[in-house]
């Protein structure tokens, strides 16, 4: 049994070799690449799917808060893909780092989406609010002193629940725990800066996938994002609550297939440059 742990802080692998777009999808805070793994086999086999380990991962949760710059490791992930990615997918705290990504001006005038060549968007589960006013103590204190109910949801829809309430808690605990007061604060700092980010430069068709109970990232945020954006379209997915990837997987890969059909004018089936370079500026 191979245990080796990889301790890259980005690394990228190819999921399945279809000869259709390149799909890359990429996990949220103290998460993994695991995340996926209900959806993959539900995505059309045409797909050439990928997905990422970033440094917000569980093997690596204890150090990514002294990180920099995250959106520098997301471009490193999307690099990383031969040819580019022509759709990402992001869940929760990555669809954040994404759109800071993607508000940035680049070197040269040419935009990240350009750069990589993405033609679509899925955000899932996204964090956003429109405008300053709408974060107050009440807000801070809310995440703050929950945030550990977002990890425990985390464990309940991987696990399929057949963990005890007890344990699910304790093991969340240890997890908030790993994140930290630091990580806690990287995660909060995109979450408050999106009020100014430049949603017009997200010029791609863009679909916002949101779970209806939620509790995290509430399914009305997902709608205001989508209507703020260029082009996008929202879905709330009954039933489901922060990983709706895990807790509806079908209804999920049949949304992200319908989209990515729709907007890549694709048939329905079942089934490049240094970091450096790529480094956003203001």
């Amino acid at each position: 049994m191979n245990t080796h742990i990889d301790l890259r802080p980005v690394s990228v692998e190819q999921r399945t070799d279809g000869s259709g777009p390149r799909v890359l999808l990429l996990h949220g805070l103290a998460a993994a690449d695991s995340v996926w793994e209900r959806a993959l086999p539900l995505l059309p086999d045409a797909y050439q799917l990928w997905t990422a380990r970033l440094p917000w991962r569980t093997e690596t949760i204890a150090d990514w808060d002294a990180q920099p710059n995250l959106r520098g490791w997301l471009a490193q992930a999307l690099a990383a893909v031969p040819d580019g990615p022509e759709v990402v997918v992001a869940h929760s705290m990555a669809a954040n780092v994404l759109l800071d990504l993607l508000d940035q001006k680049q070197r040269g005038g040419v935009d990240a989406l350009r750069r990589f060549g993405i033609r679509a968007l899925v955000l899932v589960s996204p964090f956003y609010r429109s405008g300053g006013g709408e974060f107050d103590w009440s807000t801070i204190s809310y995440y703050l002193n929950d945030f550990h109910l977002i990890m425990e949801e985390g464990i309940r829809a991987h696990s399929g629940g057949r963990f005890s309430e007890d344990v699910q808690r304790a093991m969340a605990l240890r997890v908030r725990d790993r994140v930290g007061p630091y990580g806690w604060l990287r995660f909060f700092d995109l979450y408050l800066r999106t009020p100014s980010l430049d949603t017009g430069r997200v010029t791609v068709p863009t679909l916002v996938l949101a779970g209806e109970t939620d509790f995290a990232a509430r399914p009305e945020e997902g709608l205001a994002l989508a209507g703020a954006l260029p082009d996008a379209t929202a879905r709330v997915l009954p039933g489901c609550g922060h990983f709706p990837m895990l807790d509806a997987a079908e209804d999920f890969a049949a949304e992200l297939s319908s989209f990515v059909h729709s907007t890549l004018s694709l048939p329905l089936q079942r089934g490049a440059a240094p970091l450096d370079a790529l480094e956003p500026q203001r």
